[in-house]
């Protein structure tokens, strides 16, 4: 994006600074600027811009001339060039010769400049020589390293003297100023006449004389003494063909001297009349540097008399043009002359001669000759490989820019089949050339037409050629257009080297394909191919082979066992196999089958892991069921799995039923979701034998009663207390005066709550207690310890031997004033944890009764 603005932002300089050149002319409104290239003409005044054409985008070059530059001189020599200039505008404009500058806008004239447009071109030959006056600084890129080869000087001057042959024989006229400064080179590198400034007509003779003393030799309306001839010094001689000979001999002395001209003058008379006198006697050194076959034709040229010279046709039949490069050149402008059978023969020995010249002359002079030929189709097959053959010495930006947009036409013909042939056999070239963006818009539609076809030469070529450039198709396309294409043409074709191609072209293409393709589309598609001819079949099996070593493929064993074994096992016994190959293929097979036996084996042995853990579970948690009769608590105070999993039962099943349920998980394979339901059981259970007990079992509703459960366990309590009733010989702690019912001279104790260790887990039982000494502390008030009231001897002896249960005489329905202990344990305790009892009888003896169970029955109730 930076370089495209940099490059917008010159343009847009350019075309400003042209705007204030060339303010109202007519030639701004229909062509865009876009750079000054060069400079050309009489002391090179006019400006070469190069641009397009508004309406049809074609190239062209913009010549300006600036009338700022003249404002030096007064205004009738000022007049009198523009006088010059406009008529020789007017002349190139009607003068339609391949050698001949063609104009494509004419002259137009504004206020501050000149103007005109013409085909596309480099620079004037003066430029290219190294006359760099008129041209922007720095030089531009194309004229910094530009060398005219040996090739383009031979076949320039081959041009000129064909277009003197026609602008003498054919328009009848002179030139009258040829020189560098007044050649162009074209875009393509043709060498073409331009400046007829001071152009004369052949016939009449009364104005063929130009009076040059009499001419301001200063200034820019005379013609170039550098190269006039010397009878245009004489005003009684008549200018003839022989002028423009002289012309051309000094600028082949120039163009040969690298620029430097035989005759040195700076545009004064006098300098230029010493100069033909030395033309008499011309040293050899001065024509050592031009070519031996054109040195005498030169030297003749420079003669002084015009008509020892020789002629256009001598000068075209010199040795010096008896050249295959320039013949070649020639041929190719002249090339629609000819039939297709005369084209056709010059096209095949082409590529011959393409490899003796520079890159250059291919890619400027003959390139554009073989790109016409595109509209033949019945020529396409002989010029494609020859611009191909160009391609291959391209830079990707040459080629993008100068070939690609002709070659994108001619992929899309269909006949001749010959054009598709070449296409592959250098499609390499194209892939190495052509931007993705392209490959994939133009080439791959070429490579489909290409599987389609029915040639086996062009199947195989494509076929070999898809793997180079797997890494620019696309997954749709991959998928979609080409593996279907060369599933078809593998199942299709009768040719076998087509079916190896195409198991040869699949197994490349694996490295880019997904693992779900391959398992979806490749491997199903093998089994499927009509053929067991051994090189089909090692085609198949390298495949296989492949994707089973694939680090990105992971066939399973369900697919090798099922799928894929049983189509390799009968090839097995194919005869036509070789030893190695049955080697081969033994081995793959082999490979597969311990790849299946180890992944079974490994899965049954983790399946047998879990099974064993599984039962071992059941065993355990059946072992704690029969322990504990609840059916949903166990006795270690956990709750039952079949409980908690949601499967209770009234009652313990059998331990047969443990087992079969475990073995319901090992029927079959586990899936993930049956390993994790395991999983999560057996870290419920564990984290159920870490807590404690809780009663989750209910067996009889709620009522407005005191729960029978709780009565129950109080029973039990207390029995369990009273068949441990030792003697206490510990004084109470607290003293009642109250009598019991039962004995009357005895004097009731309160009941001396004592926790043990165990109580630490019961809080609620041990705030009950309290509650209920608190409770008979105020029921019986002369209990408090801290009484002062005396007692006598006879309640002393009575609170000695009395029983010290004060509680459990709370539990005696006779007992008056008192809360029903049945009430009060159904409220407030879970649990009783119960001391021990002293009776003590009304003689003072001390008796340690051990209460039965219809007993403590008839006292709770």
């Amino acid at each position: 994006m930076d370089v495209f603005n940099k490059l917008k932002s010159t343009v847009t300089s350019t075309v400003n600074q042209i705007s204030s050149v060339l303010p109202g002319n007519p030639v701004t409104r229909e062509y865009d600027i876009t750079g000054h290239i060069g400079s050309a003409g009489q002391g090179l005044l006019w400006k070469i811009y190069s641009g397009t054409k508004r309406s049809t985008n074609q190239d062209a070059s913009i010549f300006v001339l600036e009338k700022r530059q003249l404002d030096k001189l007064d205004m009738k020599l000022r007049e009198e060039y523009f006088s010059f200039v406009k008529k020789g505008v007017s002349q190139l404009t009607r003068l339609r010769h391949p050698q001949i500058l063609t104009v494509q806008h004419p002259l137009e004239e504004s206020r501050e400049s000149l103007a005109f447009a013409t085909e596309p071109v480099l620079a004037s030959l003066a430029n290219v020589l190294g006359h760099t006056d008129n041209l922007p600084c720095p030089l531009p890129t194309h004229l910094r390293s530009y060398k005219l080869f040996d090739i383009e000087i031979k076949y320039g001057l081959m041009q000129i003297g064909e277009g003197l042959n026609f602008l003498h024989n054919d328009a009848k006229k002179i030139h009258h100023n040829l020189c560098p400064h007044n050649i162009i080179v074209s875009y393509h590198g043709a060498w073409k006449i331009f400046g007829f400034d001071f152009c004369r007509e052949l016939a009449g003779s009364s104005d063929m004389c130009v009076e040059i003393g009499s001419i301001d030799a200063s200034l820019y309306n005379t013609p170039n003494y550098d190269y006039l001839a010397p009878e245009c010094l004489d005003p009684t001689r008549q200018l003839t063909i022989a002028s423009d000979m002289f012309s051309l001999g000094a600028t082949i002395c120039t163009v040969y001297n690298k620029g430097k001209s035989i005759i040195s003058t700076d545009q004064n008379i006098s300098y230029y009349k010493r100069a033909v006198q030395d033309l008499r006697t011309i040293s050899p050194t001065c024509l050592s540097d031009i070519d031996d076959g054109l040195r005498e034709h030169v030297k003749m040229m420079l003669n002084v008399s015009p008509e020892l010279r020789p002629d256009n046709h001598d000068f075209l039949k010199s040795p010096y043009f008896d050249d295959i490069g320039v013949k070649t050149l020639n041929y190719l402008d002249s090339i629609f002359q000819w039939d297709n059978l005369e084209k056709s023969k010059f096209y095949k020995g082409l590529p011959q001669i393409m490899e003796k010249l520079p890159h250059r002359i291919n890619t400027n002079r003959i390139l554009p000759c073989l790109i016409k030929e595109f509209i033949n189709t019945s020529m396409v097959p002989f010029v494609l490989p020859n611009v191909l053959y160009i391609a291959e010495q391209c830079t990707q930006q040459e080629f993008t820019r100068d070939i690609l947009p002709y070659l994108i036409p001619v992929m899309k013909v269909q006949e001749p089949i010959q054009v598709l042939l070449i296409f592959m056999q250098k499609m390499e070239v194209l892939l190495k050339l052509t931007p993705p963006e392209q490959v994939k818009s133009e080439v791959l539609p070429l490579l489909y037409r290409a599987l389609e076809s029915e040639s086996q030469q062009i199947q195989e070529l494509c076929l070999s050629v898809l793997p180079s450039l797997a890494n620019l198709i696309e997954y749709p396309a991959m998928k979609n257009a080409l593996l279907p294409r060369i599933k078809r043409l593998c199942i299709s074709t009768s040719h076998i080297s087509v079916r190896v191609n195409s198991l040869v072209c699949l197994g490349k293409l694996i490295e880019y394909l997904d693992k779900w393709l391959v398992l979806d589309e490749v491997l199903p598609f093998l089994p499927q191919i009509p053929s067991r001819d051994p090189a089909v079949l090692m085609g198949i099996l390298g495949i296989y082979k492949l994707v089973l070593n694939h680090k990105k493929m992971a066939i399973s064993k369900e697919i090798m066992a099922t799928k894929i074994l049983p189509f390799l096992m009968p090839l097995m016994i194919e005869n036509s196999l070789s030893l190695n190959q049955f080697n081969s293929l033994v081995a793959v097979v082999k490979d597969m089958v311990n790849r299946v036996e180890a992944e079974h084996r490994t899965k049954l042995d983790q399946l047998n892991s879990i099974a064993q853990e599984q039962k071992s579970l059941d065993m355990s948690t059946a072992s704690v069921g029969i322990e504990s009769k609840p059916p949903a608590v166990s006795s270690n105070n956990h709750v039952d799995l079949d409980h908690l999993f949601g499967n209770p039962s009234p009652s313990k099943a059998p331990e047969t039923n443990n087992f079969s349920k475990a073995s319901n998980y090992i029927s079959g394979s586990l899936s993930f979701e049956e390993k994790h339901r395991i999983i999560s059981e057996k870290e419920a259970h564990m984290r159920l034998q870490q807590e404690p007990k809780i009663d989750m079992s209910s067996k009889h509703p709620q009522s407005n009663k005191p729960s029978n459960i709780l009565d129950d366990e109080l029973k039990k309590m207390s029995l369990a207390q009273l068949n441990r009733v030792q003697t206490l010989s510990s004084p109470p702690s607290q003293h009642s005066i109250m009598p019991s019912p039962y004995q009357p001279n005895a004097v009731m104790q309160p009941y001396n709550f004592t926790p043990n260790q165990n109580n630490s887990m019961f809080p609620m039982q041990n705030s009950m207690m309290n509650s209920m000494n608190n409770a008979n502390s105020i029921i019986n008030p002369m209990s408090n310890t801290n009484s002062m009231i005396k007692p006598s001897p006879v309640q002393q002896w009575s609170q000695k031997n009395s029983l010290n249960n004060n509680s459990f005489s709370d539990l005696s329905p006779l007992t008056k004033n008192k809360v029903p202990m049945n009430s009060m344990m159904s409220n407030s305790m879970m649990g009783f944890n119960h001391t021990n009892v002293n009776v003590v009888n009304s003689v003072g003896q001390s008796n340690v009764k051990q209460l039965s169970q219809s007993e403590i029955n008839d006292l709770l109730n």
